[in-house]
């Protein structure tokens, strides 16, 4: 059983003192009747919470898939740029959103926004090999020799060793064109990876998390919210 209060401030109804007015208002029902009362006890599997007529999710943590755009930094906030919680659409916001791993400014595409952080450490531990998959478009072409030293490993310059990488190119009339797989998410990671081998990449776009993809009906800068089975899918039948 939980606290009614706690239980709409976990949701995002508001803060705690928000969310005890909305109550004392009358704003708030609990399974069709309205309750005044913020100590009111309800079980969240079954109990039904409206305010101002309006379902609250029970479900505690919440996972949303934005296709993000270039231009937006992956952070909570930021001083000077735009984050991805600042165009995270008003229906998806809770308490304590944040991104679930980072993409760089510049870099388009997947990007998991949660408030489940033990879900968020799990993706992005790379001893649980979730793989991330992205397309990147370079200013040269990729050789046999590219793709090799991705399979070993990369090296940068401080001594630092990438986890073997795959890289693939799609179109063998595109050379400049490929698809990476990592499943580690150091700082630049992919553009490092590729300066190492001469190439600089001129556009990059996350298309997977382990077996979520990122579809061609979400566009760029919108969201949607993703199902148990959406989430379960990371974690499933990872790509090697």
């Amino acid at each position: 059983m939980e606290r009614l209060d706690k239980y709409l401030t976990e949701r995002g109804a508001g803060s705690r003192r928000e969310v005890q007015r909305l109550i004392r208002s009358g704003a708030v029902s609990l399974n069709g009747t309205v309750c005044k009362k913020p100590d009111t006890k309800l079980d969240p599997q079954t109990g039904s919470v409206t305010v101002s007529g309006k379902n609250i999710d029970a479900d505690k943590f919440i996972y949303i898939m934005m296709n993000k755009p270039a231009g937006v930094v992956s952070a909570t906030k930021d001083n000077y740029d735009k984050t991805v919680i600042d165009i995270l659409p008003e229906e998806f916001r809770r308490r304590n959103m944040f991104p679930a791993g980072r993409l760089d400014k510049d870099t388009e595409g997947l990007l998991i926004i949660t408030n489940d952080g033990e879900f968020a450490h799990k993706m992005l531990s790379p001893s649980k090999k979730v793989y991330k998959q992205y397309e990147a478009e370079l200013d040269g072409e990729v050789t046999d020799d590219t793709i090799y030293a991705f399979k070993k490993g990369i090296m940068f310059a401080d001594g630092t060793k990438c986890m073997p990488a795959e890289l693939n190119i799609p179109d063998k009339s595109r050379k400049n064109r490929a698809i990476v797989k990592i499943c580690e998410g150091k700082f630049h990671q992919v553009k490092k990876m590729f300066a190492v081998c001469g190439l600089k990449v001129v556009h990059l776009k996350r298309i997977s998390i382990g077996n979520l993809y990122l579809g061609s009906n979400l566009t760029i800068g919108c969201c949607k919210k993703l199902t148990k089975l959406d989430v379960e899918s990371i974690f499933m039948g990872n790509i090697h």
